[in-house]
């Protein structure tokens, strides 16, 4: 995999800081849609996240980009980064638990790779790569339970637009990188984020009516973890670790992050996951560690 480094320690500690911070995310989400509806709650995720990303880009006195080119491409990113996968996520989480939800989201790696080989020269599907997007689809496929989908049942449905959400994410890459390569990441994030906000502040208002601030303190709990923790601060997180570790060794977080969300699935909302859900992830991980390959070349190297 392209882009991978060997890890330090503090790479190690900032990229496990990373997974938590995104598995603990699917929790506070579900949390938050008990008082909040879907839009509204992705609303009040890409606002406030775009607030803080402001405050950053203004204490480091990144310039603002002027020509209209580029906040259009921000808007594409919105919509593809955030307003879609974000939207569709939520929703799938009112009808699914949260670590199923943690586990179809590793499906953007697999996505990424197809969309990458296809969008860029540099990006080939080889044999080894080929062989891990087909165990990531064998694995999705026995998560959902192929069967399930023949009702289109809520169910079903919110797993499919999981798995929607997750392309869209897989989009959302190739676009960054065709696009936006070479912007500071703070203001990427913060033009991407305001541009998301400028379609979810209307929409939702006009879909689920005005907002209140007259939630319970649990909710505002939630918002504040998944928009400034698991979005703002995740954002400018995920970029040092990128700079540190590589893009190849960021597809551990897609490993660690699951476990995470199935834990705290379990302990607050009192999850229990079926045994073909947990069979997937396994088959899915399996797909990623080939993906990732470094384990193959290990071997191969023991074996000289």
């Amino acid at each position: 995999m392209n882009g991978q480094k060997s890890l330090s320690s503090r790479a190690w500690a900032e990229l496990l800081l990373l997974s938590v911070i995104w598995g603990g995310s699917f929790l506070s989400i579900r949390v938050a849609l008990n008082e909040l509806g879907v839009f509204t709650s992705v609303a009040h995720r890409v606002g406030w996240a775009a607030l803080v990303l402001w405050v950053v880009v203004v204490a480091r006195r990144l310039p603002l980009p002027r020509s209209p080119r580029v906040w259009l491409a921000f808007l594409v990113m919105g919509l593809l980064n955030n307003v879609i996968p974000f939207t569709l996520m939520a929703w799938g989480q009112l009808h699914i638990e949260t670590g199923l939800t943690s586990i179809l989201n590793a499906t953007t790696a697999i996505f990424g790779v197809i969309l990458a080989a296809i969008a860029f020269s540099d990006e080939q599907l080889t044999p080894r790569k080929a062989v891990g997007v087909g165990l990531g689809f064998l694995g999705v496929a026995t998560a959902i339970g192929l069967g399930n989908l023949t009702r289109l049942d809520p169910r079903s449905l919110a797993q499919l637009a999981v798995v929607g959400g997750t392309f869209s994410y897989a989009c959302a890459s190739v676009w960054a990188r065709k696009t936006l390569s070479g912007m500071p990441p703070q203001m990427a994030a913060a033009g991407m984020l305001t541009a998301s906000a400028l379609v979810m502040l209307p929409l939702a208002w006009h879909l689920e009516g005005p907002f209140t601030m007259s939630l319970n303190l649990a909710t505002w709990v939630a918002v504040g973890y998944y928009a400034i923790i698991a979005t703002a601060f995740a954002y400018l997180l995920y970029y040092r670790v990128l700079a540190m570790a590589g893009s190849g060794n960021l597809m551990l977080c897609t490993l660690i992050i699951p476990p995470v969300a199935i834990t705290l699935g379990a302990i607050v909302l009192d999850e229990a996951l079926s045994a073909r859900a947990y069979a997937g992830f396994a088959i899915l991980a399996l797909g990623l560690v080939i993906l990732d390959g470094r384990i193959i070349r290990a071997l191969r190297r023991n074996t000289i």
